[in-house]
C-alpha cells in the first residue's frame, strides 16, 4: 500500500502501512559508525576508533568525536540549497537536525545584531516572534470558539422552532425581553414559535407533537448530511476529534494539509453543524484541532517557525493549550492538558507561551460572552456545601464505574472502527452518518434529557436544587403538607417528578452509551469530552439522588448518624454528577492531573479536589487493569501512525541485533563512498534502490563512516547544481569531503555535496538492550539508529522497526526468554573467548554499482579478511556475528 493512502479524499482514516512503501521511513536506511575526528583533511589520518570498550554494553555516538561546543551536526553552505532539509508528506522529522538548524540560525543572528540598528531590530523581532505568534493564535482561537458556541446554540434551537422577533436569537435570547414568561414555564413566550405553531397553528395535541417530531428529525438529518458532504468534498482531514493526529504531528510526523486553512474553515463550519444535528458528540476535542490550525497558519508569518519543523511544534503545543482553555474555560487545565496528553517536546519556554496563549484565548472568549452568563462555559457551577468523609465510598464507586465504562468504550469503539475499515460499510461514510443521525434523532426526541443539547444536559445535572430551579430533578415533596414545594433543607423526600426523572435518566444513560460508541469515528467533527462527561454526570446524579434519599430515610445509620441529622445540609447530588463526569472522562482518556484541574476550574472551589482526585485515580487504575491505552492512543495504533508512547513500559530483554534490519533475507544496506562516485553512479543508486538515505564511507578499502545523506537531499542538490552550475555532466565526480579529490585535467567539473551530509548519525552496538534503544528514540526523537559491532555496520533500526517489535511483544503474555548470548561472557569480536586479540576484519556490503563490471562479482577487498583468520577461526565460534552479506564474523 502506498503511503499516500493514509488519507484518501473520501475516507478520513485509512490504515497507514508504509513498511513496504518506497517512500516510508522504514526504508530510510542510514549509516553511522565509530567516533572519528574530522579536524584533519587527510582521509588516511582519520581515527579508526572501531574498537569498543570491553566493559561497555552499548555505545551511542552523538558527534564526530569533537569535544568543542561549536561542533555542527551539518556543514552549512553560505548559500543553502533550496529544498534541502525539508520533508516529504507522511515522513518523520529529524529532531536533532532541526534543533541544530535553529541553534545555527540563533548564532548567526546574535553575531550580526551589533553591526547595525537594522540587524538589532531583526534580532529583537526574532526574539519576540514566539510571543507574537502565540498571541495571534490565542486571539483567533478565542474568536472562533465564541463563534462556534453562538452558531451551535442557534442551530440547535432551530430544530424546535424560531424566534419571530429576531431570527438570529436562540430560544433563551428570544424570551429575555418578554414580560409574559412564568416561573413554571420560563422558556415559553409569544415571540418564540415552535414549528407546529407555525405550520399547523396549534401548540398542543398529537398533531403538534408529530409535526415537531418530524421537523426535529428533518433538521437533524439536514445538518448531519451537510456536515459530512462538506468534509468529504472539501477537507477530509476535518473529520474526527483531531487529537490523535495532533499527538502524532507533535511527535514529529508530517501530515500535509491537516492543519491547513481549508481544514480550519471546513472544520469550523461542520463542527457547528455536527453539534446542532444532535449526534452524541462534542465540540471540545475538535476545538483543539481548530486552535492548532490557527497556530500552524500564523507560524508561516515568522521564518523562525515556518522553516523549522521542531520550532513549529512548540507553537502547536501552545495552540493545543489555547484550544482546551476555550473549550472548558480552564486556562491552567489547558496548559496541563498540553503537557500531559498531547505534547512530545515541551521545553520551559513553551510552558510560558502555552500559558500566555491560553490566557489570551480565555480573555477573548470572555469578552464575547457567548452564553450570556459571564462565564466561559455553559455548565459552570458553584457549590457551597461541604462534602463528608463517608461520601468517599460513592465517589470511589463512581470512579470504578468510570474505569469500567472507559475500558468498555475503548474496546467496543476500536472494534467497530476496525470493522468499518475492513468491510464495505466503511466505503460509504455519508450513508453511515445519515443512518446514525436518523437513529439518534428518532430515539432522542421522546426523552427530554436526550433531546436537549448535551452541554445543557450537563448543566442541568451539575446544578444543585434551589428555590429558582424548576427542573424535574428538583421536584421534592415538602415535609409540611406533602405538596410540591422547596424548603431550605436539601435532604427531603423525592416527589413523583424526581422518580420520573430517574427513569428517564436511566434510559438516557443507556442511549448515550450505545450511540457514543457508534458516533466517535464518523466522518464528521466529533469530540469525546462532552459525551463522556454526560454519561458520567447522568450516573453521578442517579447515585447522588439515591444517596440523598438513603440518608433521609435512614439517617440513624452509622454512616449518616454523625453528619446527616434530620434537617442537616448533607448530600449534594450535583456534586456527584460532577465527580461522575470527571471519572468517566478520565476512564476514556486516562488523564489525571489536567482533568482534575479542568473540573476544578469549572467549579471554582478548592474544597472538592480530594473527591475529584479519588474518583479520577480510581477510574484510571480500573481502566489500566483492562489495558493501559487511552482512546487516543488506541486510535493512533489503529490508524498505524508512527507514534512512540512515552507511557508504555518496555520490560523485555531483547537486544538491538534482534530488531535491526536488514535481515539475512533482506536486501543489503547500500552505502556510498565519499569521493569515488560519479553523478551517473549516484543516479543509478537512487533509481535502483528505494532507500531514503545512504551512509557515506571513506573508501572501498576503508569502510569507516563519514556521514549520512538523505535521498531527497541528494536529488534536490543534483537538480539545483545542473540549473546553476555549468559543466556538471553524468561523469562528473561527486565528493562529500571538504576538498575536491585530485582529478585528471580533462575531467568535467566535480560536484561537491558536503553541505547535505549529516556527519553525526546515531549508533548503538548490537548488544545494546532494546530498552535503552527505545528510550533513546523517545527522548531524542530519532528517525533511525545504526547498529554496529566494533565499528562494523551490521544494520539499522528505524522507528517502524521499534513499533513492529512492540506490537509483536504485546502478543506475548510473558516477557520473551533471555537470548542465549545475553548471559555468556563476551569479549570484543576482535578477541577470542580466551581474551586473546585476533586479526581485525572490515566487511561492509557495498551497493551494486561497486561490483566488478566484467565479472559481476563483489571486489576481492570485501573478502580480504576471510583468509587472514587462519587457525583462530575455531576460537570465534562462540561469538557469531552475521554481516551484511550473510557471512559470519
Amino acid at each position: 500500500m502506498e503511503s499516500e493512502q493514509l488519507y484518501n479524499r473520501g475516507h478520513c482514516r485509512n490504515s497507514y502501512n508504509s513498511i513496504t512503501s518506497a517512500s516510508s521511513d522504514e526504508e530510510l536506511l542510514d549509516g553511522a559508525g565509530a567516533v572519528m575526528d574530522f579536524h584533519t583533511t587527510e582521509d588516511d589520518n582519520l581515527l579508526d576508533g572501531d574498537a569498543a570498550s570491553p566493559a561497555s554494553n552499548y555505545v551511542m555516538s552523538n558527534g564526530g568525536g569533537v569535544a568543542s561546543s561549536t561542533t555542527h551536526l551539518l556543514d552549512f553552505l553560505e548559500e543553502p540549497i533550496p529544498g534541502v532539509g525539508t520533508y516529504d508528506d507522511f515522513h518523520t522529522i529529524d529532531w536533532v537536525r532541526e534543533k541544530c538548524k535553529d541553534r545555527e540560525r540563533h548564532r548567526k543572528i546574535n553575531s550580526k545584531k551589533k553591526e547595525s540598528a537594522w540587524e538589532f531590530s531583526k534580532a529583537m523581532y526574532d526574539a519576540w516572534s514566539g510571543w507574537l505568534v502565540v498571541t495571534l493564535t490565542g486571539l483567533a482561537s478565542g474568536a472562533l470558539a465564541g463563534l462556534i458556541d453562538i452558531a451551535a446554540d442557534w442551530l440547535n434551537d432551530l430544530k424546535e422552532g424560531v424566534c419571530l422577533s429576531a431570527m438570529w436569537f436562540n430560544h433563551e435570547q428570544c424570551c429575555w425581553t418578554s414580560n409574559e414568561t412564568t416561573f413554571e414555564e420560563r422558556d415559553k413566550c409569544p415571540q418564540w414559535k415552535s414549528w407546529a405553531e407555525l405550520i399547523l397553528g396549534q401548540a398542543e395535541g398529537p398533531g403538534s407533537y408529530i409535526m415537531n417530531y418530524f421537523m426535529y428529525i428533518y433538521w437533524a438529518l439536514s445538518f448531519a448530511f451537510l456536515a459530512v458532504c462538506l468534509v468529504k468534498v472539501f477537507a477530509p482531514y476535518a473529520c474526527g476529534s483531531g487529537i490523535p493526529e495532533i499527538k502524532t504531528i507533535l511527535s514529529g510526523f508530517i501530515i500535509r494539509g491537516y492543519l491547513g486553512k481549508w481544514t480550519l474553515m471546513i472544520k469550523t463550519i461542520t463542527l457547528v453543524l455536527a453539534v446542532a444535528s444532535g449526534l452524541s458528540l462534542g465540540k471540545e476535542g475538535p476545538l483543539v484541532h481548530v486552535a492548532c490550525c490557527c497556530g500552524n497558519i500564523f507560524s508561516y508569518l515568522f521564518p523562525k517557525y515556518s522553516k523549522n519543523e521542531a520550532k513549529k511544534r512548540e507553537v502547536l503545543s501552545a495552540a493545543s493549550a489555547a484550544g482546551v482553555s476555550v473549550a472548558f474555560g480552564a486556562p491552567i487545565g489547558g496548559v496541563l492538558f498540553s503537557l500531559e496528553e498531547v505534547s512530545y517536546y515541551f521545553p520551559l519556554k513553551t510552558l510560558w507561551r502555552s500559558f500566555f496563549a491560553a490566557l489570551v484565548a480565555a480573555f477573548v472568549l470572555r469578552s464575547i460572552n457567548p452564553f450570556g452568563n459571564s462565564r466561559l462555559v455553559l455548565f459552570y457551577v458553584e457549590y457551597h456545601t461541604p462534602w463528608y468523609l463517608f461520601e468517599l465510598i460513592p465517589f470511589i464507586l463512581l470512579g470504578v464505574f468510570g474505569g469500567l465504562w472507559g475500558a468498555f468504550f475503548i474496546k467496543a469503539n476500536i472494534a467497530w472502527c476496525r470493522r468499518r475499515k475492513s468491510t464495505r460499510f466503511g466505503k460509504y461514510p455519508v450513508l453511515e452518518v445519515i443512518l446514525v443521525a436518523t437513529v439518534t434523532a428518532v430515539v432522542a426526541f421522546p426523552n427530554p434529557y436526550t433531546r436537549q443539547n448535551t452541554s445543557e444536559l450537563i448543566k442541568e445535572l451539575f446544578t444543585d436544587c434551589g428555590p429558582l430551579e424548576s427542573s424535574q430533578l428538583c421536584q421534592y415533596r415538602s415535609q409540611m403538607n406533602g405538596s410540591r414545594a422547596f424548603s431550605d433543607t436539601p435532604n427531603r423526600p423525592a416527589g413523583p417528578g424526581v422518580y420520573s426523572a430517574m427513569w428517564q435518566l436511566c434510559l438516557a444513560l443507556i442511549f448515550k452509551i450505545i450511540m457514543t460508541i457508534f458516533t466517535f469515528g464518523l466522518k464528521v467533527p466529533a469530540g469525546l469530552f462532552i459525551p463522556s462527561m454526560a454519561i458520567g454526570a447522568i450516573a453521578g446524579r442517579i447515585v447522588g439522588i439515591a444517596v440523598e434519599q438513603l440518608a433521609y430515610y435512614h439517617h440513624d445509620w452509622f454512616l449518616f448518624r454523625e453528619w446527616c441529622e434530620v434537617g442537616a445540609d448533607c448530600i449534594t447530588p450535583g456534586l456527584y454528577a460532577m465527580v461522575g463526569a470527571a471519572a468517566c472522562l478520565g476512564g476514556v482518556t486516562r488523564m489525571t492531573v489536567s482533568l482534575v484541574v479542568i473540573v476544578f476550574e469549572l467549579t471554582g472551589g478548592l474544597e472538592y479536589i480530594v473527591p475529584l482526585m479519588a474518583a479520577v485515580m480510581t477510574s484510571k487504575w480500573v481502566g489500566d487493569a483492562f489495558g493501559r491505552e487511552g482512546i487516543y492512543e488506541a486510535h493512533i495504533r489503529l490508524n498505524g501512525y508512527p507514534f512512540l508512547d512515552a507511557k508504555e513500559e518496555f520490560t523485555h530483554t531483547t537486544l538491538a541485533r534482534d530488531v535491526m534490519r536488514p535481515r539475512q533475507s533482506d536486501p543489503p544496506l547500500a552505502v556510498l563512498t565519499q569521493d569515488d562516485l560519479t553523478v551517473e553512479d549516484l543516479q543509478a543508486v537512487i533509481g535502483d534502490t528505494s532507500f531514503n538515505g545512504f551512509p557515506v564511507i571513506v573508501s572501498k578499502e576503508s569502510q569507516r563512516l563519514v556521514g549520512f545523506a538523505l535521498r531527497r537531499d541528494i536529488t534536490i542538490a543534483i537538480e539545483n547544481a545542473r540549473r546553476k552550475q555549468e559543466g556538471i555532466m553524468l561523469n562528473s565526480r561527486v565528493y562529500f569531503t571538504q576538498h575536491a579529490p585530485t582529478l585528471p585535467a580533462d575531467s568535467p567539473r566535480p560536484l561537491k555535496l558536503r553541505s547535505i551530509l549529516d556527519m553525526s548519525p546515531f549508533t548503538v552496538t548490537d548488544h545494546t538492550p532494546m530498552e535503552i534503544v527505545v528510550d533513546i528514540f523517545r527522548k531524542m526523537g530519532l528517525r533511525q539508529c545504526l547498529v554496529t559491532h566494533n565499528g562494523i555496520v551490521l544494520g539499522i533500526i528505524t522507528k517502524k522497526n521499534i513499533l513492529e517489535h512492540l506490537e509483536e511483544l504485546k502478543e506475548h503474555t510473558e516477557p520473551l526468554a533471555t537470548p542465549w548470548y545475553y548471559h555468556k561472557k563476551r569479549h570484543p569480536a576482535s578477541h577470542g573467548p580466551n581474551g586473546r586479540q585476533g586479526s581485525r576484519v572490515h566487511h561492509v556490503q557495498l551497493i551494486p554499482s561497486f561490483m566488478d563490471r566484467r565479472t559481476g562479482r563483489t571486489p576481492s577487498f570485501l573478502d580480504r579478511g576471510a583468509g587472514r583468520r587462519g587457525g583462530e577461526e575455531s576460537d570465534e565460534e562462540e561469538e557469531v556475528v552475521h554481516l551484511l552479506d550473510g557471512s559470519n564474523l
